[in-house]
């Protein structure tokens, strides 16, 4: 049996930060993921994508930045259970909460911290008969390191964030890049929509809109697609075709929890804490939705700040607890000791 303060289910950007939030209040937290290694998406799907609204960061590759929350909670020495799927969970008399995963580790924390993003997860696929043929074969639906499409010929499908931001990405890296959206409108950002209009007159990125992939062909591997724009329809030559048509979320066991759920997201209180319906369990970053509810990283970081001092009152009841700036006293490093800052006025909450 594994014992800790807060569990934190998903160890994803949200989930680390959790770890360093709780670690000033002086928690402990265990982690467990399905993937084989931490940092969710950012690590298992889109490792080398550019994240430009982290603060302090004007661009940070989504690895990079795992692996800055990595180093950041390090000193709270979080543990972690990894490659393996939350399964059931179970409360004790005592108040307490044990979540068992599929493999059988079971985990005990009066406080657990849902932070599985947007779960488990599948690629939409464009309906194209044959598609399954090449897959890995010069289909792929996530992107995990550009290099691999150094000076090939490289077409995208979508019309979302990650279709334009890796067309502009690729636009330095592959020999050609071809972006083709059904729509003449992008469901992106203007600057990424822009900036693909500019790369299109520059010649750097052919953009074919509104047209649509319908076919796909080659002896063994992909060798060209069909595109069906407008009334015509033409073959193009391609050794890489990328449809980027987002993914669809499943909760997995968690939807089975007795939690409330609304349109695959666990519903929270976000005027007080994000706690879910079951007191204890508590629901932050992608995985949850209130009103007003963003789907970004930085507001995981916000949630998980706020849920962390309703845990620890959970913890430690009736206790009185100061907040301090990190200014003001530092973190503790891992030979235990205080970098102390120049002491000021601190207020105390209850």
């Amino acid at each position: 049996m594994i014992k800790t303060d807060i569990l934190i289910i998903g160890a994803g950007p949200t989930g680390l930060f959790t770890v360093f939030e709780a670690g000033l209040l002086k928690l402990k937290c265990h982690l467990i993921d399905a993937l084989p290694q931490p940092g969710g998406q950012c690590s298992e799907i889109y490792p080398k994508k550019p994240i430009y609204d982290i603060p302090a960061y004007p661009e940070i590759l989504a690895g990079d930045l795992t692996d800055k929350l990595l180093e950041q909670c390090k000193q709270f020495e979080p543990g972690f259970t990894l490659g393996e799927r939350a399964e059931t969970i179970d409360k004790q008399e005592d108040g307490t909460f044990i979540v068992t995963t599929n493999k059988g580790t079971k985990h005990q924390a009066p406080v657990v911290a849902i932070a599985g993003g947007l779960g488990s997860f599948e690629p939409r696929k464009p309906i194209i008969d044959n598609i399954a043929d090449y897959e890995d074969k010069g289909i792929e639906y996530i992107i995990k390191d550009p290099e691999f499409y150094r000076g090939k010929k490289v077409v995208i499908a979508g019309g979302g964030d990650s279709a334009l931001d890796w067309s502009i990405f690729l636009s330095d890296v592959a020999s050609d890049v071809t972006l083709i959206h059904r729509r003449n409108e992008f469901r992106g950002h203007l600057d990424s929509v822009e900036k693909v209009q500019e790369l299109k007159n520059q010649g750097k990125i052919e953009l074919i809109t509104p047209a649509e992939v319908v076919g796909v062909g080659g002896n063994g591997k992909i060798e060209s697609i069909i595109v069906k724009h407008g009334a015509n329809t033409f073959k193009k030559a391609c050794d890489h075709f990328v449809p980027l048509f987002g993914l669809s979320p499943k909760l997995g066991p968690i939807a089975n929890w007795g939690l409330e759920i609304e349109k695959n997201a666990i519903k929270v209180n976000n005027a007080l804490d994000y706690q879910t319906n079951i007191p204890g369990i508590f629901a932050i970053g992608d995985v949850n939705t209130y009103p007003g509810k963003l789907k970004l990283i930085l507001c995981g970081f916000h949630e998980a700040t706020l849920m962390c001092q309703a845990a620890y009152q959970i913890i430690n009841p009736g206790k009185r607890y100061v907040l301090k700036y990190t200014t003001v006293s530092g973190v503790n490093g891992f030979d235990g000791t205080r970098k102390e800052a120049p002491k000021q006025v601190v207020k105390a909450i209850d």
